[in-house]
């Protein structure tokens, strides 16, 4: 039941084995409810017997719409993104599409490359944490029409599509909170200045401060390379070689956090009794580290969803063609703070100020 001279098995080899027509298998794959049945057993025993797999390029140029969706994030080693994706694909699949998901590794090259390739394939839509928002890389993408959707990176509407966290709330909850602990020294050590999330955290933290009276300069910051734990683990060190230990740190990510705290803790330094800490994102990990790690949450699997839900509505719904009259939507998540070991109180109240 295999074709001759190992060529791949097609749709006329299945209906030539099952005795069909070729336009029954194209009813069996596409539009099972209206064959019989029994004739419809009989051509997918016949599929599985053959091992004959659809040819998803065929079927787009049929139809002239694809079923895939681009996912495309900063780091999959992140869970937080992991999240994302997941999401992505629950809701994608909710409509009858797939998922392709990709990582530009923060990297403004990768990413080009990688946008090059979706248009190259004329995906469905492409959902996208930019490396650089900034930079000419997702401009030059949407002269191709293909739908686009920013997740973790808010937008205004007239310029597309954007589901994302408030960040500036975020980073006003995180400091709020340590202020709230007694903690006037607290640095921020931020991932690399050129991302949006960074600098809208960092603002949010600075508003704390001013909401309390205090200078920005009671903010100090440390810039990591990276948004992983190997750079937070390099962030410790670059803390612990200051003059003065901060009372507090908070962190533009778990990741970087995680990594702080393997430093402070492997140079004998207490969390929170010495230094308290907050990160950013809420993964998995957090609670689960040797100090549980106080984090600001964002829903990931809900920031998924809901771009993939714009991305449909932008798309035609999931079916084929545009859909006319589309506006575009700036969709805004509240993030949570979640308190743990990491960052227990010092006390109500602040220590008096130093006289002279």
């Amino acid at each position: 039941m295999t074709p001759q001279g190992g060529a791949p098995v097609g749709i006329k080899d299945v209906a030539r084995e099952a005795g069909v027509s070729v336009g029954t298998v194209s009813n069996v794959l596409n539009r099972p409810d209206t064959v019989a049945p029994g004739t419809r057993d009989k051509v997918l025993a016949t599929i599985e017997a053959l091992g004959y797999v659809r040819s998803e390029s065929a079927r787009q140029l049929r139809s002239g719409s694809s079923r895939m969706v681009a996912v495309l994030v900063l780091d999959l080693a992140n869970p937080f993104f992991a999240g994302v994706a997941k999401g992505a694909e629950r809701a994608a699949a909710e409509l009858g599409l797939r998922v392709m998901v990709c990582s530009s590794s923060q990297s403004p090259a990768e990413e080009a490359d990688y946008l090059a390739l979706f248009a190259e394939q004329r995906v469905r839509g492409v959902l996208v944490t930019p490396a650089d928002a900034s930079g000419p890389n997702l401009e030059r993408f949407r002269r191709h029409g293909i739908p686009c959707v920013f997740v973790d990176r808010a937008l205004p509407a007239d310029q597309g599509c954007s589901v994302a966290v408030d960040d500036v709330t975020g980073g006003a909850l995180a400091v709020r909170h340590l202020l709230s602990g007694g903690h006037r020294r607290v640095t921020y050590v931020s991932g690399p200045p050129h991302l949006p999330q960074c600098q809208d955290r960092q603002a949010g933290a600075l508003d704390a401060l001013a909401e309390a009276g205090l200078p920005a300069s009671a903010l100090t910051r440390l810039t990591a390379d990276r948004l992983d734990v190997a750079s937070g683990s390099d962030a410790g060190a670059r803390l612990l070689g200051l003059p003065e230990l901060p009372s507090a740190v908070f962190c533009a990510n778990d990741l970087l956090a995680l990594g702080v705290l393997q430093a402070l803790v492997t140079a004998g330094v207490r969390v929170p009794e010495d230094v308290a800490l907050v990160g950013y994102d809420d993964i998995e990990f957090a609670a689960a580290a040797a100090v549980p790690l106080t984090s600001v949450r964002q829903p990931a699997d809900r920031l998924g969803r809901v771009a993939v839900r714009l991305l449909a509505e932008e798309a035609g719904g999931g079916g084929d063609g545009p859909l006319t009259g589309h506006r575009h939507r700036a969709v805004v998540l509240r993030p949570e703070l979640v308190v743990r070991g990491s960052s227990r109180s010092r006390g109500s109240s602040p220590p008096p100020p130093r006289s002279g």
